[in-house]
């Protein structure tokens, strides 16, 4: 498949209310049902940057996950997000990708953000996979992964990046640089949703939502406005064409990295 529409959903997430963010939810996807091929969501849209992993969390078969599913049938979409899991006693910052058909893609956030105490509460992630979606190879990451571009290394592996963030405004710049150079090193698009608002802690988020290309060019730009649903169009082959005119891949450096 050439061209895989991208729908990023910038909200202003409601503070450890899971069941009122779904039902908000439910009103910004209505209309993109048969209209897009994957919905991208912010990190924790059902809570916002919590780390009340014990009181928030949800099993694999909860509500949310299940939730993810029915849209992802009704809308005929990929629809992917982060929310807080637990499985076997452990929480994770989980990134959840369920296909239409059902089929369920994870990866838990490696990087935890010490300096808001994340990693007193939840239990990093130690490995990261490709996702096979309508002939696109997709790698996700959750927010303060954006940083080390090792761990994001990705030049040969993966078409298209989607990072999910809770990035707040004070640091938009940083968010903004580290998205470009990220696409830009890799040669692939990247896909950053970020939320809107303030949330229970006094942190202010501005969104700036964003989808680069692979030479660095905004395809997207979602300003600061909240509760705002965008779709642009990705092509593979277009994609392909500058890997073969402009191969970096070919000289790239081997990195190893140790858990």
């Amino acid at each position: 498949m050439d061209l895989l529409r991208i729908s990023m959903v910038q909200m202003d997430v409601i503070w450890e209310n899971p069941a009122a963010n779904r039902l908000k939810l439910d009103q910004l996807l209505q209309p993109l049902t048969g209209m897009t091929d994957l919905i991208v969501l912010p990190e924790m849209f059902t809570t916002g940057f919590s780390v009340q992993a014990r009181e928030l969390a949800e099993p694999m078969l909860g509500e949310t996950v299940g939730w993810m599913k029915l849209k992802a049938q009704q809308t005929g979409a990929a629809i992917a997000g982060s929310l807080i899991i637990k499985e076997n006693g452990i929480h994770f910052n989980r990134f959840i990708f369920v296909h239409p058909s059902g089929q369920i893609n994870q990866y838990d956030k490696r990087h935890l953000f010490s300096m808001g105490g994340e990693n007193q509460y939840f239990d990093k992630g130690k490995s990261k996979d490709i996702i096979l979606y309508k002939g696109w190879r997709i790698a996700l990451f959750v927010c303060y992964d954006l940083r080390f571009p090792v761990w994001c290394r990705s030049i040969s592996t993966a078409d298209l990046m989607l990072f999910a963030a809770n990035w707040p405004e004070k640091r938009n710049l940083v968010w903004q640089t580290l998205i470009r150079a990220r696409a830009i090193e890799n040669q692939l698009y990247v896909a950053g949703v970020n939320r809107t608002g303030l949330d229970g802690n006094g942190i202010t988020y501005s969104g700036e939502s964003t989808l680069i290309d692979a030479k660095g060019f905004y395809l997207l730009e979602m300003g600061q406005q909240p509760d705002r649903v965008a779709t642009c169009p990705i092509s593979l082959d277009e994609l392909n064409r500058f890997r073969e005119k402009f191969p970096v891949a070919e000289e790239e450096d081997r990195f190893s990295l140790e858990f």
